[in-house]
């Protein structure tokens, strides 16, 4: 089994749409996925669910089913956590729902990352948490992949959200706010690898599964690949041709590299995705992906063609991540 985190601290970036569609699509090429909705926002839950499938999960008061739940007894001191609640939206496709009570766990994922280092238990559990209850849930429906979507931002919580990936990967749109990000973001993620390899060493407690928190970043995807209407192609264009070399250098670790050599396809780039305008509005309204919309959906004329592209693209994608992390699963 591979976890692959899709994380950006710039927000608006797509990384939500993103987890949503290439689950539906692994679920649809034949391979059991997870998608886990661990930003406290919990955009990607509703994007799964309605707001009547949705209510009864989060109660005002009472046991909760969702990613909060599972963790809620070993936040409050009464046990450990518990198995988490997955939805199924179909045969092979697992959610593990998301709770906007996860912001509560901020403060207590921040004081228990120093406290690892004076090897306590409890530091250890409360970190390890968040991947033990992803592991029960993939477990439960046999997932060999976990599809991680995490909030915009580099707090303690995403932190330990991070720490459950294997794999992480960049969704980015073409501007300077996302060129930023990344200058941010790379040099963040490379202190956290550190910091937890030096942490999991320290690890007292026998038999409890501490993850390895590898966070490799496998590349990045740029959304939105269009020509937007607000801005000059000229503008559009060179954001596109800086997004090889900042990667490489901010989050890739590769140094910086000369015009002249990111000018071809750059290894690093997983794929350039458009924008599909109207098609997520269909999709919204169908609740379902874009690539399975329907001409009762409202999906024809050149919107029917649109779909086929989409289901294309994602199905492009999803292979590159089986590639990039050596997920042995073979497509059907």
């Amino acid at each position: 089994m591979k976890t692959i985190a899709f994380f950006n601290n710039k927000g608006g970036v797509g990384k939500t749409s993103l987890v949503y569609h290439l689950a539906w699509m692994y679920a649809r090429l034949g391979v059991n996925v997870l998608a886990a909705d661990l930003d406290p926002q919990a955009n990607l839950t509703s994007m799964f669910l309605n707001d009547e499938e949705l209510e009864p999960l989060w109660p005002e008061n009472g046991d909760r089913p969702t990613v909060y739940g599972a963790l809620r007894p070993l936040l409050e001191g009464t046990g450990d956590v518990a198995a988490p609640r997955v939805v199924e939206p179909e045969p092979g496709l697992g959610l593990v729902v998301g709770d906007l009570l996860l912001a509560i766990a901020e403060d207590e994922l921040s004081s228990q990352w120093p406290a690892c280092l004076d090897r306590k238990p409890r530091a250890f559990r409360v970190l390890s948490a968040l991947a033990r209850i992803l592991q029960q849930g993939a477990r439960e429906i046999d997932a060999q992949v976990v599809l991680v979507d995490v909030g915009p931002n580099l707090g303690a919580f995403n932190r330990a959200a991070l720490v459950t990936a294997d794999s992480v990967v960049v969704p980015l749109a073409p501007d300077l706010y996302s060129l930023q990000g990344l200058r941010n973001l790379g040099p963040t993620l490379r202190r956290w690898q550190v910091e937890w390899k030096e942490r999991r060493e320290r690890n007292p407690v026998k038999g409890l599964a501490v993850p390895e928190g590898a966070m490799q970043p496998i590349g990045y995807i740029v959304t939105q690949h269009a020509v937007r209407l607000d801005r000059p192609v000229k503008a559009y264009r060179r954001w596109m041709e800086r997004i090889p070399s900042v990667y490489g250098k901010a989050v890739a670790g590769e140094g910086t590299r000369s015009r002249a050599a990111v000018t071809g396809p750059d290894p690093n780039c997983l794929a350039t995705l458009k924008h599909y305008r109207s098609l997520m509005p269909l999709a919204q309204e169908a609740r379902k992906p874009m690539f399975a919309l329907k001409a009762a959906d409202g999906a024809i004329g050149g919107h029917a063609a649109a779909v086929q592209g989409c289901y294309e693209d994602f199905r492009a994608l999803a292979g590159t991540l089986v590639e990039r992390t050596g997920l042995e699963v073979a497509f059907l």
